[in-house]
């Protein structure tokens, strides 16, 4: 019989998926009780019931209460403003940016805080309001009451239809907002336990800083505070190879420190011979180490997976206080209990997920691996044993990173063979024992030194298998894929007969099949053409689905000074979820960092037909990162297009008629990159698209001139973001759209869009959507009916224009 709890642990942990995708998860969920009568009671099955219904209602109800906290985010700091407030500290402070820091800049950390008072420009701030604040000093902790003057915006949530739901990160954070410090003067110090963790962190952070080697400290802080601060070659380089948990705190972690600290604790009870003659000294040093686990996790940062640890260790040591007998198997379900009843949507919290897959992997695999590798002399059987253990733990994750999308390394096995042994029994027993040495001088130096040459070990490991090429390409599944996959093995695990076995996955690999063919069919649909505005934040990018199977990309977004890359961030997953390998056309509208920063992250690894450019950026220089893209595409093989080849009779592109309508017959060296946007019209059947890229007054007034009644369209994509410089009165008059697309960022600071663009539209009497203000916009035709539709919308019917 399935034990009872981890049914139950299983089942709450499974709510989020019952909110998120509600369909597929709740058929899964009722095929797999079904399967579940073999190995379950009644009662059991009614607890598993029960609490899946109950944690669906629970995460559905937070992720509808993010959703009203977030738009009255937006509507607060909508445009982003400069705030005058108070709150308190409600996170521990984590050192940032400490790769890039000149030697004269005071380091900065990254705080959250709880803001109850002040404005926000002339906007009053009437409700609680957590934010995350860039550029705070160093030496706040949790409780610290402050007053702040700090530049404030809501947080992007890159909404598109094919990623996944990024409110379910607002409803367990319950952050909405982020910005940068400008002012900040503490009023009170926080005096709790909180408070005074923070200060621990803060003293090791700075030991470690001063005893460690430089190129190791960035990893020692992750290692030992979860401070994932790395140099960004760092970074890719541990994530490509597969070794990045080896800097997570884990389990691992959190049972090393505390069985280091019983052993400490028995060695000194078992001294005092009166309290040894009259207590169990076994059952008194777990019951310490209780409390010592979960003081231990959040000092460690308070991750998912230390969280989850410190609940599996605490139910061991509970189980020794009473004389009982820990059964991991139990331990591992009661704290998938306790994170599902604290956090309904804890399944959306990747490092709980993976501690959780990782322990599994550990109690089915490693008895048997380590029977079947654990041989040879003492020395070598000790290593071949941490082999064993490491293999079983990557065993488990390894499903569960292959369904993350992306790609999957090769060589992670192997270099977790070779890494993990050096990571878990040299760098981290000497980075924690470094953490407890500061009165111990010379004893921290070398534990220092020698946890440092681990580390860098570690990480010659993970560079030098990050730089071989040897990747799985992974699979980025369709929540009805999620579910097929996991009615297949709570199936085949409740069956006894094995024609059953054998027949269930028959089945769910033909489902797994037949979904994949709806998912490739649904991401090139035929007879059809298709307008995703993606939302990629302040900027452009527009992925455009041809009638017989072609794909165009027009821009690629991009941030300047930000971590964030679009094209990592949405355009490759949204290409991947379309099971799109191949885009037939680039289209750089013109040289701007808001239109090809995304570009090199979005065509890594995807087949590129030819790229259209007007020539301006490379004749006047546009930067780095944009001859760097021409360079790479060039390289590949990609032919450039310039506009003396492009402009002319209209191309039949993949079904479609694509006419480019400036700049034409070339750039204007007179203009701004704007006004030499390139300007694309798609016809199919009786419906058009005009794209304009940031084309302002000047080139609207051309392009009347040269066109007039050629540049009617159904959609327009309102050029430059809607920003007062565009779409005039004139210009809506020749086009006369149906519907008019802005892509512009909930953080943009230039007021996109633009009041008298906004007035304009309206005296037109244009509909207007917005990527800010609901995220992607897609836009579908036959050739005669159009169709609108929103993430997490209906789809609406827009009749012609000239039928209204």
């Amino acid at each position: 019989m399935a034990d009872p709890v981890l049914l139950v642990g299983l089942a709450l942990a499974s709510g989020a998926a019952l909110a998120l995708a509600p369909l597929p998860a709740a058929v899964a969920a009722a095929l797999c009780w079904l399967a579940l009568r073999w190995r379950a009671s009644r009662w059991s099955l009614a607890a598993v019931l029960l609490a899946l219904v109950f944690s669906g209602l629970r995460a559905r109800a937070a992720l509808d209460e993010a959703a009203a906290h977030y738009a009255w985010t937006a509507s607060l700091l909508s445009p982003p403003a400069r705030c005058e407030v108070r709150g308190v500290v409600i996170a521990p402070p984590v050192l940032v940016g400490e790769w890039h820091r000149s030697a004269d800049e005071p380091p900065s950390a990254r705080i959250d805080v709880a803001l109850s008072g002040g404005s926000c420009g002339d906007r009053p701030l009437t409700e609680l309001l957590r934010v995350r604040l860039y550029g705070a000093p160093l030496e706040l902790s949790r409780g610290d009451q402050v007053s702040l003057v700090v530049d404030l915006a809501p947080v992007h949530l890159f909404r598109n239809e094919e990623l996944r739901d990024a409110l379910a990160g607002i409803a367990r954070t319950r952050i909405t907002a982020s910005g940068s410090v400008v002012a900040l003067e503490v009023d009170e110090r926080g005096d709790g336990v909180g408070a005074r963790i923070d200060r621990a962190r803060a003293a090791v952070r700075a030991r470690i800083l001063a005893t460690y080697h430089p190129d190791a400290a960035a990893l020692g802080r992750a290692l030992v505070l979860g401070e994932t601060d790395l140099d960004p070659d760092d970074e890719t380089a541990f994530r490509d190879s597969g070794l990045a948990h080896l800097l997570a705190v884990s389990g691992t972690h959190l049972v090393l420190a505390v069985a280091g600290l019983a052993a400490v604790l028995r060695a000194v009870l078992v001294r005092i011979e009166s309290l040894a003659a009259r207590v169990d000294i076994g059952r008194l040093t777990a019951t310490l180490c209780i409390p010592a686990a979960w003081l231990y996790a959040d000092f460690a940062g308070g991750g998912g997976s230390a969280i989850r640890a410190a609940a599996m260790l605490s139910c061991a040591m509970l189980a020794r206080t009473l004389a009982l007998r820990p059964a991991p198997v139990r331990c591992l379900a009661w704290s998938l209990v306790g994170g599902g009843l604290a956090d309904p949507l804890v399944a959306c919290d990747l490092s709980f997920s993976l501690s959780a897959a990782a322990t599994a992997g550990l109690i089915a695999l490693n008895r048997p691996l380590s029977a079947f590798l654990v041989r040879g002399p003492w020395l070598l059987r000790k290593l071949l044993s941490a082999v064993s253990t490491t293999l079983a733990a990557m065993l488990g994750c390894t499903p569960l990173l292959l369904l993350q999308g992306g790609s999957f390394p090769l060589l992670g096995i192997a270099a977790n063979v070779v890494a993990a042994p050096v990571g878990e029994l040299a760098a981290l027993p000497f980075c924690l024992a470094h953490a407890v040495l500061p009165w111990a001088p010379d004893v921290e130096r070398g534990t220092a030194w020698v946890g440092s040459g681990a580390l860098l070990v570690v990480r010659a490991v993970a560079r030098a298998t990050a730089r071989v090429d040897m990747v799985l390409p992974a699979l980025d599944p369709s929540p009805a894929q999620m579910a097929v996959l996991v009615v297949v093995i709570v199936s085949t695990w409740a069956v006894h007969a094995r024609w059953k076995r054998w027949l269930t996955l028959v089945l769910g690999v033909a489902g797994w099949l037949l979904l994949e063919i709806l998912a490739v069919q649904g991401g090139a649909p035929r007879a059809r053409l298709r307008v995703t505005m993606l939302d990629i934040g302040q900027g452009d990018a527009i992925l455009v689905d041809l009638p017989e199977g072609g794909t165009l990309l027009v821009d690629g977004g991009g941030f300047i000074g930000s971590p964030v890359d679009p094209g990592a961030r949405v355009i490759r997953p949204v290409l991947r979820a379309r099971r799109r390998d191949r885009v037939d056309v680039v289209v750089l509208s013109h040289p701007h960092p808001d239109h090809f920063g995304g570009l090199p992250a979005a065509l890594s690894g995807v087949q590129v037909g030819e790229l259209w450019d007007t020539g301006q950026g490379e004749s006047e220089g546009a930067g780095p990162v944009y001859a760097a893209l021409l360079e790479q595409l060039r390289g590949r093989g990609v032919v450039v297009h310039r506009p003396d080849s492009l402009c002319g009779p209209p191309k039949h592109l993949f079904g479609a008629t694509v006419e480019v309508l400036a700049p034409c017959p070339g750039v204007d060296t007179a203009r701004s990159a704007n006004d030499n946007s390139f300007v694309l019209r798609i016809q199919y059947g009786a419906r058009a698209v005009l794209l304009v890229g940031d084309t302002e007054h000047e080139a609207e007034d051309v392009l009347i001139q040269r066109h007039g009644a050629g540049l009617r369209a159904d959609l327009l994509k309102v050029g430059h973001h809607g920003s007062r410089s565009s779409t005039r009165a004139p210009f809506l008059d020749a086009v006369r759209p149906s519907l008019a697309a802005i892509s512009c960022g909930v953080r943009n600071r230039f007021g996109h869009p633009h009041p008298e663009t906004r007035a304009a539209l309206a005296a037109a009497g244009v509909e207007v959507v917005r990527t800010d203000r609901g995220g992607a916009i897609v836009w579908e035709t036959d050739g005669s009916t159009v169709w609108v539709r929103r993430p997490g919308a209906l789809s609406a019917r827009h009749p012609p224009r000239d039928a209204r």
